[in-house]
C-alpha cells in the first residue's frame, strides 16, 4: 500500500469514528449529560485518529519524488507544491471529520442558530403599552406556615429560558419588589443557580430562595442515599454562593414513593438542623399530580407545594389548592399560561397583548395561591408581568381566556391528566413528548426542548407505524397521533 493510500484509509477510519462516536458525544453534551469515562475515551480516540491521519498525509505529500528529468519544475517549486498538498489534504480531512461529527446533530444546529439570531422572548406581548413601564410588585401574600410574605408575581428560571435570564434582569426584578426566586440544579445545566448566585450578592436578605433536590444532570431516584441528597443541596449552595436556602423541593415529583423517600426526608431534617435549609416543599406537574399532592397534604411534612395551575384547570385541582391552604401549606402556581400559544392565534391585538396579564390575574384570584412563578428575559417582560400584580380579574380578562381555550383545546396537553398513557402499546411518555413540543413552539425554547426530547428513553419515532389506539383517548380532543408525529419531526436531532 502506498503512502497516499495509507493516509486515505486512515482518514476514512477517522470519519467513521467521528460519525459513530464523536457525534454521539456531542449530542449527549447538547442534552446536558455529563461525560462518562468511556465516552471521553472514545472522543479522545477520534482526536488521536485525526492526528495520525494528519501525520500520514504530511508524509505522503512529502514522499520522495521520482528522479528529476529535463523540464521538471525547480526543487523549490516542488517543495511548495508538496507543502500545499499536505496542507490541503490535512485541512480537508479536519473539515470532513467535523462534518461527520455534526451531521447527525444537524437539525439541532440549525435550531440553535435561530435561538441565537432570531429569538423571541416567550409569552411577551407583541406591542408594549406605555402604562406598563416601570411596573412594580403591588401585592405580597403569606406563604403558608413559613410566615414569609412573598411577591404575588415571582421569578422562576426553568429550562424554557434557555439560559437567557441574565444577572442584570434578576437584579432589576429585585429592585422592582420581587422577593421569591425559584431555581434548580438542572435548569440550564446549573446555569440558573449560578446566575441567581451572582444576582444575590448584596441582596440575600431580600430574597426567599427555593431550589430542588436534584443534580445538574437530573433527578435523584427514590432510594438515593441521605448523603446523595445532602450533597445535592450543598452543590446548590456553592453555585448560589450562599450559606442557606429558604426552601428545597422534591423536584417534579411523579410518585408517592418519591414524595416520601426516607433519604430525602432524613437529609432535609439534617440540613435544617445545620441551618442550610429552612423549609421543605414538593413540585409536581405529572399525571400523578393529584395523588402526589393529596399525599403531601396528608403527610403534614411539607411547608410549600408548587403545582401546575392555570385557567381551565380541573375543578379537583382547585380543591387541592384550597385543601393545602387549610393545612397552612403555601401554594406556588407554575405553568400558569396553559401552553403560551397566544402568539399563533388570530385575535385582536388588544386582546393578545393582555393574555399574560389575564392569565396571572385568574390564578391570583384564588386567595389560596401564595404566588406564581414565571421565567423572563428582559425589562419589557418585567413591565408587562408586574402590571398584573395586585389587580382584579375583569370580565374582559375572562373573555380573553375563554377565547384562548376555544382556540387551543385540541392542542394543549393538560400536565396532570394522563388519560392516554395506558393506551400506548409502546409505553411512550406522551405527556412529556407533548410538553417538550409546547416548549419548542410556545416558549421559544427550541434547543432545550430538543435536548429534553433526546433524553427520553423512548420517543415518538415509533408512532409512524402504529395503529394509534391512543387516537380517541384525550378527553379534550387532542389528536394524539398527529401531535406526536409532529413532535418527532420538530424535536428530532437528525
Amino acid at each position: 500500500m502506498s503512502a497516499r493510500q495509507t493516509a486515505l484509509f486512515s482518514w476514512l477510519l477517522t470519519l467513521l469514528f467521528s460519525f459513530s462516536y464523536l457525534s454521539g458525544f456531542l449530542g449527549r453534551r447538547v442534552e446536558g449529560r455529563l461525560a462518562t469515562g468511556p465516552e471521553l475515551a472514545l472522543a479522545a480516540m477520534v482526536l488521536v485518529s485525526m492526528g495520525i491521519s494528519i501525520v500520514l498525509t504530511v508524509r505522503a505529500a512529502g514522499a520522495p519524488a521520482p528522479r528529476p528529468t529535463a523540464g521538471d519544475p525547480a526543487p523549490a517549486a516542488s517543495t511548495r507544491r508538496r507543502f500545499l498538498a499536505a496542507a490541503a489534504g490535512s485541512l480537508g480531512g479536519v473539515f470532513a471529520t467535523l462534518a461527520a461529527a455534526l451531521w447527525p446533530n444537524r437539525r439541532w444546529l440549525s435550531v440553535t442558530g435561530r435561538n441565537i439570531f432570531a429569538v423571541r422572548p416567550p409569552y411577551q406581548a407583541a406591542v408594549a403599552r406605555d402604562e406598563w413601564t416601570g411596573s412594580r410588585v403591588a401585592s405580597y401574600r403569606r406563604l403558608g406556615r413559613t410566615e414569609a410574605f412573598v411577591s404575588d408575581i415571582s421569578l422562576g428560571s426553568g429550562s424554557s429560558t434557555g439560559g437567557r435570564q441574565t444577572v442584570d434582569v434578576t437584579r432589576e426584578a429585585i429592585e422592582r419588589g420581587i422577593n421569591y426566586f425559584d431555581t434548580a440544579p438542572d435548569y440550564s445545566e446549573a446555569g440558573s443557580e449560578r446566575r441567581f448566585g451572582e444576582a444575590m450578592k448584596g441582596h440575600r436578605d431580600k430574597m426567599f430562595v427555593a431550589t430542588k433536590f436534584c443534580l445538574p444532570e437530573g433527578h435523584l431516584a427514590p432510594g438515593s442515599s441521605v448523603d446523595a441528597y445532602m450533597r445535592a443541596v450543598e452543590g446548590s449552595l456553592e453555585r448560589l454562593q450562599t450559606d442557606w436556602v429558604d426552601l428545597v423541593h422534591i423536584h417534579s415529583c411523579n410518585s408517592v414513593e418519591r414524595l416520601m423517600d426516607e433519604g430525602a426526608h432524613e437529609a432535609f431534617d439534617r440540613l435544617k438542623e445545620q441551618g442550610k435549609v429552612r423549609f421543605l416543599g414538593v413540585s409536581t406537574h405529572t399525571p400523578n399530580l393529584e395523588a402526589v399532592a393529596n399525599a403531601a397534604i396528608e403527610s403534614d411534612r411539607f411547608d410549600v407545594m408548587m403545582l401546575a395551575y392555570h385557567f381551565g384547570a380541573w375543578p379537583s385541582l382547585g380543591q387541592i389548592v384550597d385543601r393545602a391552604a387549610t393545612k397552612d401549606i403555601g401554594v406556588v402556581a407554575m405553568k400558569t399560561l396553559r401552553g403560551s400559544q397566544h402568539h399563533f392565534l388570530d385575535w385582536p391585538p388588544d386582546e393578545r397583548d393582555s393574555f399574560t396579564q389575564a392569565s396571572f390575574k385568574w390564578v391570583l384570584e384564588n386567595p389560596s395561591v401564595s404566588c406564581l412563578v414565571i421565567s423572563l428575559w428582559n425589562s419589557g417582560q418585567l413591565d408587562e408581568f408586574l402590571y398584573a400584580s395586585g389587580r382584579t380579574l375583569r370580565q374582559q380578562d375572562v373573555a380573553v381566556l375563554e377565547r384562548y381555550s376555544e382556540l387551543t383545546t385540541d392542542q394543549y396537553c393538560r400536565p396532570h391528566c394522563g388519560a392516554c398513557l395506558d393506551r400506548c402499546p409502546e409505553g411512550l411518555p406522551i405527556h412529556d413528548v407533548l410538553r417538550h413540543r409546547m416548549y419548542f413552539e410556545g416558549f421559544g425554547a427550541e434547543k432545550e426542548a430538543m435536548g429534553l426530547y433526546a433524553s427520553l428513553e423512548k420517543n415518538a419515532a415509533v408512532c409512524a407505524g402504529c395503529s394509534a389506539p391512543c387516537a380517541s383517548a384525550c378527553p379534550d380532543g387532542v389528536d394524539i397521533p398527529v401531535r406526536m408525529q409532529g413532535a418527532h419531526d420538530l424535536l428530532r436531532f437528525g
